[in-house]
């Protein structure tokens, strides 16, 4: 009898000292894979699971976990939104973005959201658990690829929003007339936006700024 009990005060307690984590992923299959592989390991519970960012915010509140792992391209929300979000009301979140991209925009706006690391989805299991563990240690988690990313970004000119909203529609394939009518703009204050972005991103013309701005992730394609 004492022996059994001894059994269910240790599976107790080892429960409670299980990582609780949220993993927000779109894909189906992908979310399922990660799961399914955390699931594995004794001291990791899963304790919620969103396909979008809206949900994810939801689901924060309502399970409160200790790590969350966010994909940044989400439905209803994209994923350094859905972060901002979600520290608003606990600044303390442990978050760990976990993405194909590798944009240093990407990686930039995601850690000004909060993001405590950011992973890609390269990486092996060992070293997702090693950062999860790492992170909810309250340490961050950037490997070394991702932080020279980072401090090229931090090295570069910052783009005003005005220049950003050029930018996107630049990628979109508008011209110059249509960039002003769908800004309320004049095509004058256009040129002098595409001429100040150009020198920004060290560029010469609108598709390299294009292509520049889609490689580093200062836009992307929805």
């Amino acid at each position: 009898m004492s022996t059994g009990g001894q059994v269910a005060r240790k599976e107790k307690v080892s429960m409670s000292d299980r990582i609780r984590i949220m993993v927000v992923e779109d894909h189906t299959i992908v979310r399922q894979g990660l799961v399914a592989l955390l699931r594995t390991v004794p001291d990791f519970a899963i304790v919620a699971e969103a396909a979008d960012g809206r949900k994810a915010i939801e689901l924060f509140r309502l399970h409160q976990p200790d790590i969350t792992l966010m994909d940044l391209r989400l439905p209803q929300m994209n994923g350094v939104e859905a972060i901002g979000r979600i520290r608003i009301d606990f600044p303390q979140a442990r978050i760990i973005v976990l993405t194909t991209f590798d944009g240093d925009e990407d990686i930039y706006r995601a850690l000004q959201a909060g993001a405590r690391g950011y992973l890609l989805k390269g990486m092996t299991g060992d070293e997702l658990m090693d950062a999860i563990r790492s992170v909810y240690a309250g340490k961050s988690r950037i490997p070394a690829p991702v932080a020279e990313r980072l401090a090229e970004r931090m090295s570069a000119p910052t783009l005003t929003g005005r220049e950003t909203e050029v930018l996107q529609l630049i990628v979109g394939g508008n011209s110059n007339k249509e960039i002003a009518a769908a800004l309320s703009i004049s095509e004058a204050t256009v040129k002098t936006h595409i001429n100040s972005l150009l020198s920004k991103l060290g560029v010469t013309d609108r598709t390299q700024a294009a292509t520049t701005a889609l490689q580093r992730g200062i836009v992307h394609f929805d």
